[in-house]
């Protein structure tokens, strides 16, 4: 009996937790609300964080994001006002401002990015295709490494008037004019990538591939003509160095003959027949050995010594 009386009171309450339930809901710092009641708004947006009430059942919340959202475009490809397809990959970031007018307009943001591809997407267009390619990939005038699109930027060098930069707030500026209407605020839009479409890529490979070997071929010239000159010197120099030390050598060579013949000098005058004894002894030691054989007369001078031995 004591559980069959609790079951209307515990019915009750589950009753009352489930409007209680549908009565409150909670707003998050980073979101904003609105309230539809029959698919038709209620009041005004909600921003203010915080616990609220709405009326259960027939009111509903639908919550927008207060933060910064992205889009991110396909590449499309656009022609350059000097002729040049190129593909132009963009992205941007946007906001909801007016939650009201979002949720009357687009709904949801999957629709938002829908809008936002069409309008960007156009005024990207409109603004590519106004000036050149040089504009685009450049924002100054200084030296910059070469890619696939400057090879042919090169063609068009002048003043940079614009510059990507530039181009980039003119296409926020344009893109901006339309987006108000759906409550939304474009915060900005940036150029990702910019590249050749594939017909024409590989003509410009290969412009860049015929560029390096010019570049290589030239570096391969120059390397030449420094190694001829380096050969140059160094044949110079080691001409010099070998003169020098061959005229150092017949200079020494000179002093130690005149100083040998000096020597010989003055022992022949101090014994004339001393000297002509060792000389003729050299003599002796230089052209005898015991498979030569002398024939001579018993007055030669070469036999002068050995008479005189063979006296005593």
């Amino acid at each position: 009996m004591k559980i069959e009386r609790l079951i209307p009171v515990i019915v009750v309450v589950i009753l009352g937790l489930i409007i209680l339930g549908g009565t409150l809901y909670t707003v998050d710092q980073t979101e904003q609300v609105v309230i539809t009641q029959f698919g038709e708004p209620i009041g005004e947006p909600i921003t203010e964080p915080g616990l609220h009430f709405k009326t259960p059942f027939i009111q509903k919340v639908n919550s927008f994001e207060k933060r910064f959202l992205a889009w991110d475009g396909l590449p499309t490809q656009v022609p350059t006002k000097d002729k040049r397809y190129i593909w132009v990959d963009t992205t941007a970031r946007w906001r909801i401002v007016d939650p009201l007018k979002f949720l009357q307009t687009v709904g949801g943001e999957r629709t938002a990015l829908g809008r936002l591809d069409d309008i960007i997407d156009s005024a990207t267009r409109n603004q590519i295709t106004s000036h050149i390619l040089y504009e685009l990939v450049r924002d100054s005038e200084r030296e910059f490494v070469e890619t696939e699109l400057s090879i042919q930027v090169e063609e068009a060098m002048s003043e940079v008037k614009y510059g990507r930069e530039k181009i980039s707030r003119a296409i926020l500026e344009e893109a901006s004019e339309g987006v108000p209407q759906f409550g939304i605020e474009l915060i900005d839009v940036r150029i990702k990538r910019l590249n050749y479409v594939e017909q024409v890529r590989q003509g410009v490979y290969s412009r860049m591939i015929a560029e390096r070997k010019r570049v290589a071929e030239q570096y391969r010239s120059e390397g030449e003509g420094g190694k001829a000159e380096i050969e140059g010197r160094k044949e110079k120099e080691l001409q010099r160095i070998t003169s020098e030390a061959y005229r150092k050598a017949q200079e020494i060579k000179g002093e130690a003959d005149a100083e040998a013949t000096a020597i010989y000098a003055g022992a022949y005058n101090k014994d004339p027949e001393f000297y002509s004894f060792l000389k003729t002894l050299e003599t002796y030691k230089s052209t005898l050995d015991e498979d030569t054989y002398l024939i001579l007369t018993s007055d030669s001078d070469f036999y002068k010594y050995l008479k005189s031995l063979s006296a005593n």
